[in-house]
């Protein structure tokens, strides 16, 4: 039989350890298996009101961090406002200073620094976690490409980070290790990117050797109005229209639009590559 929800005041909406809920007489053993928690990690719990998402994720993780650890990477972009950057179900990625005496286990990605840098690069916060421009260099390296231009994308469009602050954060860490991959990550994102998916198409038709697409590029058709597909080659007339995108009048203006959505994305790519690879060799033979 499920036990009785037993809903104390000083637990509402909190994330907390169960060992210390009974021991200050608030649950007994038997209250905290009741429906009204969700266990999170060993021995952390969680009312389970709460949405489950990546910030009660990293909630969870920072009970069991050390002294002057901090949540970073995409899980700092994520407490930061992009909610792209991180699942609930996937790892809480932190620093934690040298020597850790914390590995990494499931769930949890654990990532050292010298004690002194770290007390530079936290934010106040609860979790504490690191400025954006530091999230920003951070999921560049520990993240694959395209994940990671996401997170910039976001991070600079919102108006989190700027250009200037991403060249401070990769000169301070040019000689470590991934400092190269941070600026070609970096050189990559676009804040005039509007989605996830827009970012995605545009990292892999570069990663695939295309042309660096234009984002957002304007086109102003004959008669006046002016029309901002998301990726386009301006120089060879040709544009991506994503779902939800009318394009239609560029085709009459000239331009080769061709259509991709998020299905054919991701189960039918290659297609894609093929498609917008002609399309840019018969413009430039037609022009």
């Amino acid at each position: 039989m499920a036990a009785h929800p037993h809903l104390p005041d000083a637990l509402a909406w909190q994330v907390f350890r169960g060992s210390d809920a009974v021991r200050q007489g608030l649950l007994t053993p038997y209250q905290l298996r009741s429906s009204a928690w969700v266990r999170l990690r060993h021995d952390i719990y969680a009312d389970a009101r709460l949405d489950r998402d990546h910030a009660l994720a990293c909630r969870a993780a920072a009970l069991q961090l050390p002294a002057g650890a901090a949540v970073a990477g995409p899980s700092a972009a994520y407490l930061h406002g992009v909610e792209h950057a991180a699942d609930f179900d996937q790892a809480v990625h932190v620093l934690v200073p040298a020597p850790a005496g914390l590995r990494s286990q499931r769930g949890l990605q654990v990532h050292t620094v010298a004690p002194e840098s770290l007390a530079r690069l936290t934010v106040k916060g609860t979790p504490p976690h690191t400025d954006a421009a530091r999230a920003a260099w951070e999921s560049a390296v520990w993240l694959e490409p395209v994940r990671s231009v996401c997170i910039v994308d976001a991070l600079l469009g919102r108006g989190l980070t700027t250009r200037a602050a991403l060249a401070e954060v990769a000169a301070a860490n040019d000689d470590r290790p991934g400092g190269r991959r941070a600026r070609w990550v970096f050189d990559l994102a676009d804040p005039a990117a509007q989605s996830p998916t827009e970012s995605q198409l545009r990292v892999r038709l570069v990663l695939a050797g295309l042309p660096r697409p234009v984002t957002h590029h304007p086109v102003r058709l004959p008669g006046g109005p002016v029309l901002h597909p998301g990726l386009a080659w301006p120089e060879h007339h040709v544009a991506v229209e994503f779902d939800g995108q009318r394009l239609y009048p560029l085709a009459g203006a000239g331009w080769r639009v061709l259509h991709v959505s998020s299905r054919r994305l991701h189960q039918d790519f290659p297609t894609v590559v093929r498609e917008i690879r002609t399309a840019l060799f018969d413009g430039g033979r037609r022009r």
